[in-house]
């Protein structure tokens, strides 16, 4: 006897599926971060590793953007949730307008390094430097993702795709946004404590 689903149990084994899918991907990349971190561990015995390097201002402040952007990403999940489309495009934008601060500022960061004579790549650059710009640019690759997901769900909420009853999209986006600020809170307090 074949049981047939309802379109609200469907919709509810939709969602279980794609944030099964979603959270094994945030575990790889957790994964492949603490390979990195675990390098960077182990190449700080080097003997050429700067003792004396100082985090770049723009990553203190690019952090702060991006817990900001953390909390009006849910807030746009709260407000589509309660049905308030203007309130969820607000947010929606404002979490945009967060996120491009924050790429903004980690490249206004990698010239405070330059500007204080060390270098990522080339005979001049650093073992320590060179470790940060991967462990950055990789948390900015995978930031890139979230900017390019962020829009699609600034496409479909303009299309009015979502709802009170349909905010699947959102709460995916907001799952992996949260995600991406929790792993650049790890690495900023890892790079920062762990010189």
């Amino acid at each position: 006897m074949e049981m047939i689903m309802t379109k609200d149990e469907h919709q509810s084994r939709t969602a279980r599926s794609y944030k099964l899918i979603l959270l094994f991907a945030m575990v790889s990349m957790t994964m492949m971060f603490a390979g990195l971190t675990s390098a960077f561990v182990v190449s700080k015995s080097r003997v050429d590793w700067l003792k004396n390097f100082e985090l770049p201002m723009a990553f203190f402040i690019s952090t702060f953007v991006i817990i900001a952007s953390s909390v009006t990403f849910h807030l746009a999940k709260k407000a589509i949730q309660q049905d308030q489309q203007k309130n969820t495009t607000l947010w929606l934008l404002v979490t945009l307008v967060l996120g491009v601060a924050f790429v903004v500022l980690q490249f206004v960061g990698f010239g405070q390094i330059v500007a204080q004579g060390y270098f990522f790549t080339g005979p001049a650059s650093s073992i320590t430097t060179t470790f940060l710009y991967i462990v950055t640019v990789m948390h900015l690759l995978h930031l890139a993702g979230g900017l390019i997901s962020l829009l699609i769900i600034i496409y479909n909420h303009y299309k009015q795709k979502y709802s009170a009853t349909q905010s699947l999209g959102i709460e995916l986006g907001v799952m992996y946004w949260h995600f991406l600020d929790l792993l650049w809170v790890y690495l900023f307090l890892f790079l920062y404590f762990f010189k």
